[in-house]
Formats: structure tokens, sequence, C-alpha cells
């Protein structure tokens, strides 16, 4: 029987860490365990800056919500992008898993979806994230009665600080791994964008007979190298947690050179069959992540990888 362990993103994924060593303490199975951590995360209206309801919407203020999640033992796995008005994007994921031939559902489709599927519509924004997004965007004084005219949304700046996805990964009793990854993106994206966070093989990828490995920060950068399948490939060749996260990042970081651009903060977690823990990130991440076992969650910081001189 192996020792339950949880792992997720961000000082947030305490949150997501205590709430799944419930459910492992349980006999939950990882997959179930990492789910109930990941819409802990988005139940948590003061996380505003880039997972669940009350996060900061798009240039055209438009709330837009990713996830996907995958079970390590069956390779099963489900995603949705783009999804409005839906609390619990990670949980419609799953019955995109469980209910069709599909792996991805995005979009209008997708929150028709999850309405078949029973989840409510809700009013996602909060004051806090109205005012933010309207103190962010380039908005002309109304004249008397004039409504607000905005310039083109493509010249709103993006902050590459706001987009700290929650992927929490897991190892249950049975040995089984289980990973979700939610987020509501790039702040103040472009309309329709989506990043790593819904895709598999970028964002997230799980299977027992390798590992589980997650990411967050800027998700194009995650993209281009496939980072979560990268990791998991490495440790099927026999690397540990750490080094798979590390070289992923040096990956990165090569990349961004061939592009003649400055290395993305992005950030990589990785859990094996095994119990074993991985983390790391490119410079400017500052990278923080928690780790539960033993009924408790701890907060460490992940090992920093610089570009290669």
């Amino acid at each position: 029987m192996a020792e339950p362990i949880v792992i997720a993103t961000w000082p947030f994924g305490t949150t997501a860490t205590d709430a799944a060593l419930k459910r492992l303490a349980a006999g939950d199975a990882a997959l179930d365990a990492a789910l109930a951590g990941a819409e802990a995360v988005e139940d948590d209206l003061s996380i505003r800056n880039s997972v669940g309801f009350g996060s900061l919407p798009d240039r055209i203020g438009r709330l837009t919500l990713d996830a996907c999640l995958m079970d390590g033992k069956t390779l099963n796995c489900g995603a949705v992008a783009g999804l409005e008005h839906i609390r619990h994007p990670a949980a419609v994921a799953k019955k995109v898993m469980e209910k069709t031939p599909h792996v991805l559902l995005v979009g209008e489709g997708a929150k028709w979806f999850a309405l078949q599927h029973g989840f409510p519509l809700e009013f996602p924004y909060t004051a806090e994230s109205i005012k933010e997004w309207i103190e962010k965007h380039p908005a002309k004084k109304p004249k008397g009665e004039r409504p607000v005219r905005f310039e083109n949304p493509s010249d709103i700046n993006i902050d590459e600080g706001n987009h700290d996805t929650v992927t929490v990964l897991a190892l249950d009793k049975k040995g089984s791994l289980g990973g979700v990854c939610t987020t509501s993106g790039l702040a103040h994206k472009l309309p329709g964008r989506v990043g790593d966070s819904p895709i598999i093989g970028a964002g997230l990828y799980v299977d027992d007979a390798a590992g589980a490995a997650g990411a967050t920060g800027v998700g194009e950068e995650i993209i281009r190298i496939t980072g979560s399948s990268f990791i998991v490939e490495q440790m099927r060749a026999g690397r540990g947690p750490q080094e798979a996260c590390e070289l992923a990042c040096k990956r990165v970081n090569a990349t961004a050179v061939r592009r003649g651009v400055h290395p993305a903060a992005v950030a990589f977690l990785a859990l094996d069959p095994k119990g074993n823990v991985g983390a790391a990130c490119t410079m400017r991440a500052n990278f923080k992540y928690a780790v539960g076992k033993a009924g408790k969650s701890e907060l460490l910081t992940a090992k920093e990888v610089p570009p290669e001189a």
C-alpha cells in the first residue's frame, strides 16, 4: 500500500492539498482527491488573479475558465476551454471524460454540455475583479450621457504575473496517480485565447507507469515544449521528478534563446509512482508549491533554473 501524497502549485496550493488529503485518507482515488483539491481553489474568491470565479477577465471583460484532468491508471482524460458562467470547470472536464468519446470541449459547446449535466449558470464576477479590469482598460471618459467607449482591446498590456494556475497531482493508497489543472487563464488575454492548462500533454499529463506532471506560468511557452508530457517521458526514461522538472525549464530557456526573447516565467511539478516529488521554475517565476502528506501540508520553494550563459 502506497503512502498517499498530493502536491499543488503556488501558496494557495495548500488549500488544494488540505482538501485532497482528506479524500486520500478516506481511501478515495487519486483523481477524485485531486479534483476535490482543485474545486476548493476554484471556490476561493480570494484567489482573484488566476483561478475560478472572481478572477480577472479577458480584454473585453469576459471571464472564461479552462481545465483538464487525467487518470493515471486508465489514461482517460477530459478538458474544457473558454467556459463561461460555470463555477467548476474541472468537474465539467470530468464529465467530458466520463460521458463522451471526446477529450476537449470549448466555448458555448462546453457550456451547453455543462448545463445538460446539471451544472447551474452562475454570475462569475466580483466587484474587485470588475474594478481592476476597468482600471487596466484604456477607457475614454464619457461625455454627458454618452456611454464609455474603449480603445482597441489589443492596446492593453498583458501582465505576465497574473497566470497562477492551480495544478494538483495526487498518489492514492493503491499506488495510482491522478491530476487536475484549472485556471482562468492569462489576465486581460485576447478573447478566445487558450493556454496550456486544458491541453493534455502541455498543462498536465499523468501515467501510472511513469509519473505525473503539471505546469503553471505563461502557457504559450509550456505548449511549445509540451511541458508535462516531456517531464513524464523523462521519468519514464529513468530520471527522477526533480531532474525531469529542471530539464523542462532548461528546454523553455533554450527555446526562448532560439526565438530571440527572454525566457518566460514558467514552473513545473512532478510526482512519480513511488511518491517522490520534483519542482522547478525559470528565473522570475518565484515559484512556491504545496506538498501534503501524513495529514499536513507544507509550502516549499522550487529551484530556479537560470538560462545557460
